[in-house]
């Protein structure tokens, strides 16, 4: 059976900014409020952020950043994202949190499906690949090439993990539409129907993987599990995107929301066929189960450096926002910016022990150890993080002027003599308030805070397996122990 691993065209190492728009003219169905994108790296509402991705590919062949977000491959000889090198070495792992950096710092932590990211599930699927071949034989081999395929080309993934929320009280063995199925197997691979959200970055992405599907063992609906990856100009699929963010028209700036609006899309699987050796796991609700963890361990860690960029973008606006109004000097306003000051440092030591208690899978990787109270950590204060800037900033992050505005020769007395704050110009100030605006309140920044919340999964579900996983033995006994006789 032929590959569909293998092309005509060599891998050709690390992406760039040219390579990578040239590649999302593929033929891949692309659906804004109801037309079909035929250029979606010329159209108006996807172009900032493709030349955004574009720069930020092209830091890898930039002689200063080279050698901290690429390595040589020593199997094929390329440089490939630093983010696709499996780490063996407690100093491998440090480099991928390095390399990680430099994407979370020029992005402002607002890129959730950054390259780093996405790269690391790639690995966390590679070190799986001895399990997946229990499910049936090939499937960790199938894992093993893709994870080639994929760093060998430096490919931008997604991942579409959630289920149309249609009525989620019903099992899909009743109501198959439900959820993503197999239809059936032949000689060509699996061909499934269905629909996936919310799928970040699927309009700018080469490929998307497709893996969270365990919950569904649990309700007697095995036949819906299944992991697998697909190209996303495959035939049969379509990738419908919400509202765009940042196109706002009458001059007011976004300045994050043009540039960093990964897009959220949903995809609709109209029988699409996937080949065999695209299939990595069928049927297994307990595999899947234990997978999920074992594909994200170096993603979660990544997902911290990026939400740490971001509680230090929300850091440095705040305190900017408070000295531009003369503020920062009250009691009231210092507690705040200090108490998100030690959001950021809490993310500091959850790398850390990440890094401290790093242990060796069976693979033979390095993983970081894992550290599941930061996702339930990050998801309780996103919306405070959020809530501080804009209780520094309260009404004049609703209103300022525009640049238009600006350069109105009628309005520019007015906006020097009442929109100006302590120390700064009515234009630094309108900047200033509007990079507010689009990071906590309008809809870039609404959007970015219901992200935090539902990211990194059902939060009360995480919050049970806190507790359940939490060893109570000892200090139990101890209670016992105190309790056993009259106090």
């Amino acid at each position: 059976m032929t590959s569909s691993l293998t092309s005509a065209v060599e891998p050709l190492g690390v992406l760039d900014g040219a390579r990578f728009r040239a590649g999302l003219d593929d033929g891949r169905s692309v659906w804004l409020d109801g037309e079909e994108i035929k250029n979606v790296a010329g159209h108006p509402a996807f172009a900032p952020p493709v030349a955004e991705l574009s720069r930020l590919l092209d830091l890898q062949h930039d002689p200063a950043h080279r050698d901290l977000l690429t390595v040589e491959d020593p199997e094929t000889g390329l440089r490939i994202g630093r983010g696709y090198h499996p780490p063996r070495t407690a100093e491998e792992l440090r480099a991928a949190r390095d390399s990680a950096e430099v994407w979370m710092r020029e992005s402002w932590g607002q890129h959730g499906r950054s390259p780093a990211f996405m790269s690391s599930i790639a690995v966390g699927l590679l070190d799986f690949r001895h399990r997946l071949e229990t499910n049936r034989p090939g499937f960790g081999a199938n894992a093993q090439a893709y994870h080639r395929f994929a760093a060998s080309r430096d490919l931008l993934l997604t991942h579409a993990l959630g289920d149309p929320q249609i009525d989620r009280s019903a099992s899909p063995v009743d109501h198959p539409d439900h959820a993503l199925r197999v239809l059936r197997e032949d000689s060509a691979g699996i061909v499934v129907r269905g629909a996936k959200q919310l799928t970040t970055l699927a309009p700018f992405a080469h490929e998307v993987l497709v893996y969270l599907s365990a919950s569904f063992a649990r309700r007697g609906a095995e036949e819906f599990v299944l992991w697998f990856a697909l190209p996303l100009n495959a035939p049969g699929l379509r990738i419908l995107c919400r509202e765009p963010f940042g196109t706002e028209p009458h001059g007011h700036a976004h300045p994050f929301a043009r540039r960093y609006d990964e897009q959220d899309a949903m995809l609709f699987f109209d029988d699409v066929t996937v080949p065999w050796d695209r299939v990595f796991l069928l049927g297994d609700g307990a595999l899947a189960r234990e997978g999920l963890g074992r594909i994200n361990a170096w993603s979660q860690y990544i997902g911290q450096v990026r939400y740490r960029e971001r509680l230090r973008t929300l850091l440095g606006v705040g305190s900017l926002l408070a000295e531009s109004i003369g503020v920062d000097g009250f009691r009231n306003i210092q507690e705040d910016l200090g108490e998100l000051a030690g959001y950021a440092q809490v993310l500091d030591h959850f790398l850390d022990a990440g890094e401290a208690t790093a242990y060796r899978t069976d693979s033979g990787l390095l993983a970081p150890g894992p550290t599941p109270a930061a996702a339930v950590w990050a998801a309780q204060v996103a919306g405070r993080a959020v809530g501080i800037v804009r209780g520094i900033g309260q009404s004049g992050i609703l209103m300022q002027p525009t640049e238009n505005d600006l350069r109105s020769a009628e309005l520019r007395p007015l906006l020097d003599r009442y929109m100006r704050g302590r120390g700064i110009d009515a234009a630094h100030k309108s900047r200033l308030f509007r990079l507010a605006w689009d990071l906590t309140a309008d809809s870039f920044g609404q959007r970015q805070d219901l992200y935090e919340y539902v990211h990194r999964g059902d939060l009360a579900r995480n919050r049970i397996n806190l507790y359940r996983n939490h060893d109570l033995s000892a200090v139990r006994e101890r209670i016992a122990a105190l309790i056993d006789a009259p106090l």
